[in-house]
């Protein structure tokens, strides 16, 4: 493949001058190096991990470095971003015309978080896996390209985003497809499903978005009770399972995290007998992932609280249907939506279990909003409602802003209150715990017009309001920031420019095109 990749690029390359062809360097170097900017990377490291000098990236960046489109995509993929692709002219762009109201409904697509989490936990069951309404977001694409690469056959039924997941007999792990496991953090939640099948295997390290150091101990910790041992070489995960070892006590987990807890879960799910699991997360992804099992025949206690009693079973060979719920964090965004653009918008089928601290945070700052009675989503357990958003003069909180494990206010929607209160009235603290580079994404917002001040790697002093204005910023690496840089665009006065924007697809499905049906104006292009 690649032969053939740098045969077509040196056609192309032939039939462009020496003019144009400079100009084409000097756009990819650009891209290079504002790329590894905001994912907080010197030249040097971009180059070990490359396996090529400084000197070549200061080349490349300066555009005096010839390319071959093999060595681009290589880039893309150690940046998670999406410098160049085949089929196409280079990485998408969103162009902003600010300032126009938004009007109409929208109703809240499933959840990310638990889509990936469910093709995981297919791994658990040699029958027809079928998942109603599934994201079609690059996340879910990267885990589909990693279980087709070990044998799993999967197809997408009809127009509404419906997924069939058929494992093969045996997973041939020595043909995984490393690229697109190197892009997404999910591949970390293979290691539970597969204790159960492999005595030995390998997986690369885990991607995704560039939010700090992250570190897979509290995993290893849940997962070792069940046999299994990890560590570290070579750019992967080497994992060996004794299988002697069996949970003796509970399994008290180290960080009530949602990866975590799903882990430990997998793993206990085809374990014969009770394995009690305590200070598990208690999460919407958690809960999805939860009610999936059950319908696998595995039995669970204590769903939605932080101990579950999970009754294993050894083999899982059923067709199942499951549906996973709506995704708060997208019912989140578009609550900010239209909050930023003063806007009366309805939401529709928005999670309500998992926004109620939020939603209460936002009535205290001042949000007019009318809450609809209550209805099941269709996997029959969570309760979903109908916002009616309107245009509200807010002001500051009294205290900082800051996460909590559910049910506390949700720490992937934190960002959008940074951006919240930039319009209200008076300055709010807003404190990310959790993540050590998030915040510093997120005085992007200056560029825009906000007054963002980051006190330390952990805490930013927003003041508001805002006279948001049209400005040029390359997408963060991280995807919530990223969705907060474009949701300023919509309410900035003239035209705004979002360069590479792979990380929103990552967990947006055609957001933009959705947010337009609500009369926002996004256009998207490409400019290589």
């Amino acid at each position: 493949m690649s032969a053939q990749v740098n045969v077509i690029c040196e056609i192309a390359l032939s039939l462009v001058t020496d003019h144009q062809l400079d100009d084409y360097l000097r756009g990819i170097g650009t891209l290079v190096r504002d790329s590894r900017r905001h994912r907080g990377w010197t030249q040097t490291q971009l180059a070990e991990v490359l396996g090529t000098s400084q000197s070549a990236i200061n080349r490349i960046e300066q555009g005096h470095q010839n390319l071959s489109i093999e060595m681009v995509t290589r880039i893309g993929d150690a940046l998670d971003s999406e410098i160049v692709s085949l089929g196409h002219a280079g990485p998408m762009h969103l162009r902003v015309a600010g300032g126009a109201r938004l009007s109409g409904a929208i109703n809240v697509k499933t959840s990310k978080n638990a889509g990936v989490a469910l093709l995981c936990a297919a791994l658990l069951n040699s029958g027809r896996t079928t998942l109603r309404k599934v994201a079609r977001i690059e996340e879910v694409n990267r885990i589909l390209e990693v279980l087709a690469s070990v044998g799993v056959r999967y197809r997408w039924l009809g127009d509404d985003n419906d997924l069939e997941v058929v494992p093969p007999a045996r997973l041939d792990l020595t043909r995984i497809d490393t690229d697109a496991a190197r892009r997404t953090r999910s591949i970390i939640m293979f290691l539970g499903p597969l204790l159960h099948s492999q005595d030995h295997f390998e997986l690369p390290y885990a991607g995704g978005c560039a939010l700090g150091s992250r570190t897979v101990e509290p995993h290893v910790a849940a997962l070792r009770p069940f046999g299994l041992e990890v560590t570290a070489k070579g750019g992967q995960y080497v994992a060996r399972v004794d299988r002697t070892v069996s949970p003796s006590r509970p399994i008290v987990l180290t960080e009530r995290g949602d990866t975590v807890t799903q882990n430990a879960l997998m793993a206990a799910a085809r374990f014969p007998g009770a394995t009690v699991i305590r200070n598990a997360s208690p999460n919407y992804m958690v809960q999805d992932l939860c009610l999936f099992l059950v319908a696998l025949g595995v039995g669970i206690e204590g769903i939605g609280t932080t101990s579950l009693t999970v009754h294993g079973v050894a083999d899982i060979a059923v067709d199942v249907d499951y549906s996973p719920s709506e995704d708060p964090i997208e019912a989140m965004s578009l609550l900010t939506a239209a909050i930023v653009t003063e806007s009366e918008v309805t939401i529709r089928r928005a999670p309500i279990e998992f926004l109620e601290i939020e939603l209460a945070l936002l009535e205290n700052m001042g949000l007019d909003y009318v809450r609809g009675p209550e209805y099941s989503a269709a996997n029959g357990h969570t309760r979903l409602v109908d916002l009616l958003v309107r245009p509200s003069e807010l002001r500051a909180p009294i205290d900082k802003i800051h996460p909590m494990p559910f049910p506390g206010l949700n720490i992937d929607n934190l960002p959008f209150f940074a951006l919240i209160a930039a319009t209200a009235h008076g300055s709010t603290l807003i404190h990310d715990w959790v993540y050590e580079n998030r915040a510093l994404y997120l005085t992007d917002l200056t560029k825009l017009g906000a007054k963002v001040t980051l006190l330390d790697p952990h805490r930013l002093l927003v003041e508001g309001p805002t006279h948001w204005s049209g400005a040029e910023v390359i997408c963060p690496p991280a995807l919530r920031p990223a969705v907060v840089i474009l949701l300023a665009m919509l309410a900035g006065k003239g035209t705004s420019v979002l360069r590479n924007v792979y990380v929103i697809n990552r967990g947006y499905e055609q957001l933009a095109d959705r947010l337009n049906l609500l009369g926002a104006r996004i256009e998207t292009f490409r400019d290589l």
